[in-house]
């Protein structure tokens, strides 16, 4: 017996920590239109190129030649109504939180001690990341775990981003976010919920514990944040100069696109509403930065999943309204939350190539109840995206200490 929402109400049968959902609920699924899918490939067929980089690398952003053979794939080739299958053959919905629609996957497990997750991305992501672990998460037994391991998973796309409603007042930023996905989960029936999240999903997840409202069980995050301790800064460890030299790198050759964002939204969202090989590189550059890609991105992760990441930027026109979380909660959000502690029990797995690898010794204040912790020698930034089997072990091992 499961719990699962029906076609317009809420309904379910009852399993533990599932309670009877209090949300009305839309039944959703994407379905673009030819028009939009004609009208990108014409777009991207008149595309006003730039002249050549002057280096023959990315340090200068996305080659030209790269640009234009993905762009050639994009419009020739990449199979729209074949990826849009893929992704409706989970169930969609769209729920209405503090006056906006919430767009979220609810893939519930049949198994009868499932356990609630809700799973929170950030950008340049949205739900495709999870497409490849959902499965694995709710039915465990047919992806080699074990029936305990099974979860009843939640994956909402954040205020502004993919299918979710755009916010047209100010205030919608990580704190305001967390209590949303807390109502989430409990308007969905679910008690005991246990919450992750990378990036953007990092902080969300950290201020649920922060908030620690009473239904969230623990949390795991794959970008732990915070600051170098004392004794780092006076006297660092291998481990604690590394990870400030990356910090340092990021801040230097990396955090263009967060200052624009954090200060000027607006201002880049009109190139990347107008512009498909804009939005596009825009977001393709990080695929290369922040994966385990040895050098080019496509030894992370395929064209497809790629582009189908960017369409989901791009046909909801989300280019500026994704980038005012960032003007929202950019410089307080990774940065600490002065004297306050996380009061959940934490579990912490550090991707080989994250953006700045972060000690546990500089979170041990932040996060006083870390129980699991894992140092993975792959994977990137985009975890659940790159390496789908390691992310699914990492939460089981995870939250089987929680349990």
């Amino acid at each position: 017996m499961f719990f699962m929402a029906d076609r317009g109400n809420n309904c379910g049968l009852l399993q533990p920590n599932v309670r009877k959902s209090m949300l009305e609920l839309k039944p959703f699924q994407i379905d673009v239109p030819l028009s939009e899918i004609e009208y990108l490939q014409k777009r991207l067929h008149e595309t006003r190129w730039p002249e050549s980089e002057t280096t023959n690398d990315w340090s200068q952003g996305v080659p030209l030649s790269y640009a234009k053979d993905i762009c050639e794939y994009w419009a020739n080739q990449y199979d729209w109504p074949s990826r849009q299958r893929q992704m409706n053959r989970f169930e969609h919905f769209k729920t209405v939180i503090s006056d906006l629609d919430i767009h979220f996957i609810h893939a519930p497990s049949k198994e009868a001690e499932a356990r609630p997750l809700i799973l929170t991305h950030g950008w340049p992501g949205s739900i495709v990341e999870f497409l490849k672990v959902i499965d694995p998460l709710r039915d465990p037994v047919a992806h080699g775990g074990e029936a305990k391991d099974a979860f009843h998973v939640v994956c909402p796309s954040l205020p502004g981003y993919g299918f979710s409603g755009k916010p047209t007042t100010t205030g919608y930023g990580v704190e305001k976010i967390a209590i949303m996905w807390n109502e989430l989960m409990v308007g969905l029936g679910y008690s005991n919920y246990f919450a992750q999240g990378g990036d953007w999903g990092s902080a969300i997840t950290t201020m649920i514990g922060l908030q620690n409202l009473g239904d969230c069980a623990g949390i795991h995050l794959n970008m732990p944040s915070g600051r170098p301790t004392e004794a780092a800064r006076k006297n660092p460890s291998a481990e604690d100069q590394r990870a400030m030299d990356r910090g340092r790198a990021y801040q230097a050759e990396d955090s263009g696109y967060s200052k624009q964002q954090s200060t000027r939204p607006q201002t880049v969202g009109y190139g990347l509403s107008d512009s498909p090989v804009g939005q596009a590189m825009w977001i393709l550059e990080k695929f290369w930065r922040w994966t385990d890609c040895r050098g080019h991105p496509e030894n992370a992760l395929t064209r497809d999943e790629m582009l189908d990441n960017i369409m989901l930027y791009w046909l909801t026109n989300s280019g500026a309204s994704s980038g005012r979380l960032y003007w929202e909660s950019f410089n307080r959000a990774f940065s600490g939350d002065g004297n306050r502690s996380v009061q959940l029990p934490t579990g912490c797995s550090l991707f080989h190539e994250e953006i700045v690898p972060t000690p546990r010794s500089w979170l041990n204040e932040r996060f006083p109840k870390i129980v699991y912790w894992n140092e993975v020698d792959a994977g990137g930034h985009f975890a659940a995206f790159e390496q789908p089997i390691l992310f699914v072990q990492e939460l089981r091992n995870c939250f089987d200490k929680i349990r």
